[in-house]
């Protein structure tokens, strides 16, 4: 009986998993309001401050950057 207890030992022993099996972090957000915080932030600057019309060229960018990460805006 002492064999069975040592080979119980060594079999969970040798089965250990790394603690880093879990899944790759994601290259982009799956949530479009987490893309691209950069150009959000500074689309929503301009809007507050100087209007909706004044910013286009930072409405623009932002919409270039959530296309090139993929959402279809």
């Amino acid at each position: 009986m002492g064999n069975t207890a040592s080979v119980k030992t060594e079999a969970s022993d040798s089965v250990e998993q790394p603690a880093t099996a879990a899944p790759a972090p994601e290259a982009k957000p799956k949530k479009i309001c987490c893309a691209c915080p950069d150009t959000k932030k500074l689309r929503d600057d301009c809007i507050v401050q100087n209007g909706e019309g004044a910013c286009g060229k930072f409405i623009e960018a932002h919409l270039q950057c959530l296309r090139a990460e993929g959402f279809n805006v």
